[in-house]
């Protein structure tokens, strides 16, 4: 029955269409199983109905014209209760629901079995007998298999608007759901975007001169290294200069030895170029996707985006043929690269639509920095049917519609006219006070992680760096970096935004962040060997680290430190004591050297409850939501199955915010929000009610959230967060924000429109 069974899923991937793949399934599973009867029924939510949509058995005419109540009936059991009806005799059962002239009079045994994916019943897949005979456990467990397969095509077909075409004639305004990446509203064709190269299917081959293959690999490296260059000098008028930075990460990386000394030693060891590449490059994505921090994971898309374009100059010398974009271009594709974004003329690019991605990655840091709307993470975004058709995305709520009916691309047009004088009002804070209207400063810094990912923004707009993360230089190399070169690094990032204050963390990796050349495998690694407990087991990479910083800050003065995944007193004592050494071993040697300012990261559950001792003993508490609320919720956030139930506004949140909050206040501690919270314009009266002292995001965020902090007082924002502690559910929390932002005029910040 296996090999049945793959013949009948591989019949549907091969389907050109819904139709004829549901008539696939009925046709097969009816012979497989031995029923007299099979049916597909796909479930219309908006309709709250059940449609026939495909039959092996009942009267062809049935098709479209059976339509059965949303909870009536047998189907309608299957469904609502998203389980298995098997019956011997359906005519006897309570919910028997019979239908003229439908054909089903004859059948007493009766198969329901529901069309399931992410939890949503899609539909019920029917099998009858004529006999009073319940279906055999195999057969149950084969057909269960199936519709588990079957999901995936409908939810394809629902993505691109078929199924709604195949039920409701006319009306293709459903909408795919997805994360919003960057917002704005954008209207225009669909292009299409593929992979340059496929590295994957690169075999090892013997490189019969080593010498001719490392001199072809190098040329190669250096025509993409040319090509972002030309790239860059192109979009030079188009991107602030903090986004204009993302060309010069890729020449880091293009020049790091992790990619280009490992590939020419592989060559040396007998590989040609392209399976050396390969090989380098899988060895480096395997280290970036055991990372947690979703930050650092996206860095791996950048090293396998330049894998392929280094491929592609390996396979075809020159640069391929520039592309024709639409006037109003919607950039497509399964995953959409960075460079694949820079391409397209920036007067041609509307929207940006990928199935994969995060609001971390660099598709997403490039949208909101050029100010294009983008939708990431659309599962069920059908890539390969999609080409140069007429499409909406709202990267506000992540949302993409494919050929939009004229009353919703009219609604959206509306829209898109009102988000452009808001956003003009926006633009009109820039230099103006991070202040609200009862005159309580608070103060905007960025979030970080590339040496030169920001300059005019960061200095023009945010009180500075709130968090810079210190992993990625340590990831790009083959070896632990001396203290020289952290030195000359991090003295760039504090006179970057000299006087302003930086926050640089110390390293912050393990077994969910490992190092090429320190890799630590764990089965659990959120729970392993990781942070400041590496650091404090190797004391000599913390002394060397720190050692760098308090150098590059002699004369600025603005270096702040920040100490990541403390859960115990014992750790920070020990860290403190290293950092104090530190400083008294430089001032020994001769460099005027001061201490700065420490502060802890608060994102483990330890930390909440043990604020008070841990604010005693430090200058500053940050809390980093992103890891706490995954804490506390027990939630991978990158896991699918559960990412739904990842909600920062959950109530155990706020209270662990506000006892943190309480405790810095009982020592007269400042305490900073650094994670995603911190950049979303619903949690800022939340966070100002709570008597936080500053937050610090993502650049794109920084004049929607100053547009909320000079809109509210801080009685106002004490007021809701009462409110808001009083809730039970996140869900609560967020549509009393929501309601907040509207009373003020700034709806238009979370949704489309003025």
């Amino acid at each position: 029955m296996l090999a049945t069974l793959r013949r009948i899923i591989d019949a549907v991937d091969r389907a050109p269409a819904l139709d004829a793949a549901l008539a696939v399934v009925v046709r097969d599973v009816k012979q497989a199983i031995g029923a007299d009867v099979c049916s597909v029924y796909l479930t219309d939510t908006a309709r709250r109905e059940h449609v026939l949509m495909a039959t092996d058995g009942l009267p062809p005419a049935s098709v479209g014209r059976i339509r059965i109540p949303l909870h009536r009936g047998l189907i309608g059991r299957a469904a609502e209760r998203a389980d298995i009806v098997n019956l011997d005799d359906a005519h006897t059962h309570a919910c028997y629901l019979a239908i003229t002239d439908s054909g089903e009079e004859p059948f007493h045994g009766f198969l329901g079995v529901p069309i399931i994916q992410h939890r949503r019943v899609l539909g019920v897949l029917v099998l009858r007998r004529r006999a009073a005979q319940r279906f055999a456990d195999d057969e149950v467990t084969f057909v269960m298999t199936l519709a588990m397969q079957l999901a995936a095509a409908i939810a394809l077909a629902r993505g691109s608007g078929e199924l709604m075409r195949l039920q409701q004639p006319g009306l293709p305004n459903h909408f795919l759901e997805g994360i919003a990446a960057a917002p704005g509203v954008g209207i225009g064709t669909a292009y299409v975007v593929y992979a340059p190269a496929d590295l994957d299917a690169v075999p090892d081959k013997p490189a019969s001169d080593p010498d001719a293959e490392i001199k072809r690999f190098r040329a190669a490296v250096a025509g993409v290294a040319a090509d972002i260059g030309r790239l860059a000098e192109r979009m030079g008028g188009t991107l602030r200069d903090e986004d204009q930075a993302l060309f010069d990460a890729w020449r880091l990386m293009l020049e790091s030895e992790s990619l280009v000394a490992d590939t020419i030693a592989r060559i040396r060891a007998g590989n040609w170029a392209q399976g050396a590449l390969r090989a380098t490059v899988a060895e480096l994505l395997a280290e970036f996707d055991r990372v947690d921090d979703p930050y650092l994971r996206e860095r791996g898309s950048d090293v396998r985006d330049l894998g392929r374009q280094v491929l592609v100059r390996l396979q075809h010398g020159a640069t391929q043929q520039a592309a024709s974009y639409p006037s109003q271009t919607l950039l497509v594709g399964d995953e959409i690269s960075a460079m694949q974004i820079a391409a397209v003329p920036r007067e041609s690019l509307a929207g940006i639509i990928s199935r994969r991605g995060s609001a971390s990655s660099h598709l997403a840091i490039l949208a909101r920095g050029m100010g294009v709307p983008a939708a990431v993470g659309v599962l069920e975004l059908p890539v390969s049917r999609l080409e140069g058709r007429a499409m909406i995305v709202d990267g506000y709520r992540g949302r993409v519609y494919v050929e939009p009916s004229a009353t919703v691309a009219a609604e959206y047009r509306r829209l898109a006219v009102e988000e452009r004088a808001f956003s003009a009002e926006l633009e009109a804070l820039r230099g103006q006070p991070s202040e609200t209207t009862d005159g309580f400063a608070l103060p905007l810094y960025l979030n970080t992680g590339l040496v030169l990912e920001q300059r005019p923004l960061g200095i023009d707009e945010s009180a500075g760096v709130g968090l810079y993360r210190t992993e990625l230089p340590f990831m790009v190399r083959d070896r632990f970096p001396g203290e020289e070169a952290q030195q000359r690094h991090y003295r760039q990032v504090l006179t970057t935004f000299a006087p302003r204050p930086v926050t640089i963390r110390t390293l912050d990796v393990g077994g969910d962040k490992p190092l090429p050349y320190f890799p630590v495998h764990e089965s659990n690694p959120f729970l392993g060997w990781r942070g400041i407990r590496i650091t404090r087991d190797h004391p000599e990479i913390f002394m060397t680290q720190v050692r760098a910083m308090l150098r590059a800050a002699v004369g600025l003065d603005n270096l702040q430190l920040l100490l990541p995944m403390i859960t115990t007193v014992d750790e920070l004592d020990d860290a403190l004591a290293l950092i104090q050494r530190a400083c008294d071993e430089l001032q020994e040697e001769g460099h005027a050297v001061r201490l700065p300012p420490v502060g802890v990261m608060i994102e483990v559950p330890a930390a909440v409850y043990q604020a008070d001792v841990l604010a005693r003993r430090v200058s500053f508490l940050s809390v980093g939501t992103n890891d706490l609320t995954q804490y506390l919720l027990a939630v991978d956030r990158n896991n699918a199955r559960v990412a739904a139930l990842y909600d920062e506004f959950h109530p155990a949140v706020l209270r662990a915010l506000m006892q943190v909050a309480e405790a810095a206040r009982g020592h007269g501690r400042e305490v900073t929000v650094c994670g995603e919270l911190a950049g979303d314009p619903r949690a800022t009266p939340l966070l100002l009610g709570l008597g936080v002292h500053s937050l610090s995001m993502g650049a794109g965020s920084l004049l929607r959230v100053k547009g909320v902090v000079r809109s509210i007082s801080r009685t106002r924002a004490r007021e809701l967060l009462a409110r808001a502690l009083l809730c039970e559910r996140g869900a609560c929390v967020r549509a009393l924000l929501m309601d907040a932002l509207e009373e003020i005029g700034l709806g238009g910040l979370v949704r489309p429109g003025r």
